[in-house]
């Protein structure tokens, strides 16, 4: 039978990120390990923070404490009874991901397959991962490119939005990036509902027509009533994020906007990751994979699925000073898939 165990990790960035909700310069990560028949599962619980539905260390290190006795009697082929159970006693969604993560890293081990072949899917990936550029001057947003031009090719650019200093700050920021922006690389824009109605409407034909291929969470939770209205009047395909945290705001809200941005962390692991995407298909929806502070250990298990994915968003364990896992690989604009047993990231 499995017995869980964890332990916590202070995660520092090497450039602090700052959105539309404030600014960080680190989180916590608690990795998570399930053990039977010899065989070691690793998973990550991280903190995140969305409105209404942030969960930090406190609240992780709580859920796993209760974990623990409920993973007994159960074995970590029952992948699908202990999510049931999990769920059943409300366990958040970060402890439940890494529990998850953890059951199919297990699983990749005790059969010798990566989980992208168990899971039957291709090693590469739809797409390259986009880097992030926070909210920042114009002059810091290109040192932060520059940094990251610095790993190698670029293919992909996500910049925040939603500046406390209004659109017009926006604007310039993404001037900015442009001006110096590998040419082969798209740009998407993240406002983590920084926008109103009006401002959403406005940037969308300003982005537009310097070539920016979407807009994420324009407006805040709040105004998830309004996304009808700005579709109606949108010039770029919509994304949601924070409003998008299972299956059920999928079929809340499909019928407003053009994509979903699925996070293993506030979804509750890969399990419910690939329910969310075949209900995005079903709906005619893009797909993107997403991050928060993550270490390589969250995205390598978020990345087995990116063949199934239309956009990738998993570039935190990149900006990490000291990331405590290793072996998910940046090359030419793309992450790698190991073939490797389970996710194919250990401990450094």
């Amino acid at each position: 039978m499995a017995t869980l165990r964890f332990r916590t990790f202070q995660l520092s960035k090497k450039v602090a990120l700052a959105i539309s909700r404030g600014s960080s310069s680190g989180s916590s990560s608690t990795i998570v390990e399930v053990e039977a028949d010899g065989i070691v599962g690793i998973g990550e619980a991280a903190e995140f923070e969305i409105p209404e539905h942030g969960e930090n260390e406190k609240r992780i290190l709580q859920d796993l404490e209760r974990c623990v006795p409920l993973l007994v009697g159960h074995h970590p082929t029952q992948r699908h009874q202990i999510e049931s159970t999990l769920i059943a006693s409300q366990i958040g969604s970060s402890a439940r991901a890494a529990v998850d993560m953890a059951l199919y890293d297990w699983a990749g081990k005790a059969t010798h397959l990566p989980v992208w072949k168990l899971l039957g899917l291709e090693p590469k990936p739809r797409g390259p991962i986009s880097v992030t550029i926070g909210i920042n001057s114009p002059v810091g947003a290109q040192e932060r490119l520059r940094k990251w031009l610095e790993l190698g090719t670029i293919l992909a650019i996500k910049i925040k939005m939603g500046s406390p200093d209004g659109v017009e700050a926006d604007k310039t920021v993404l001037e900015a990036i442009r001006d110096i922006a590998p040419k082969d690389a798209y740009l998407g824009v993240d406002a983590n509902g920084g926008w109103s109605l009006s401002q959403a409407i406005e940037m969308s034909t300003w982005l537009a027509s310097r070539n920016v291929v979407h807009m994420e969470q324009p407006m805040s939770v709040a105004d998830d009533h309004l996304l009808n209205q700005l579709q109606e009047q949108s010039e770029l395909p919509i994304f949601i994020d924070e409003s998008c945290r299972s299956c059920a705001d999928i079929v809340r809200l499909g019928h407003a906007v053009n994509g979903v941005n699925i996070k293993i962390t506030k979804c509750g692991g890969l399990s419910e990751a690939l329910r969310m995407i075949a209900t995005a298909n079903a709906f005619g929806l893009k797909t993107m994979v997403g991050c928060y502070g993550n270490t390589a250990l969250g995205n390598g298990a978020a990345h087995q699925i990116a063949s199934l994915i239309d956009y990738i968003d998993l570039d935190s364990h990149l900006n990490l000073s000291n990331n405590p896992t290793v072996g998910l690989k940046f090359e030419n604009g793309y992450l790698v898939n190991q073939d490797l047993p389970g996710i194919g990231v250990r401990y450094a």
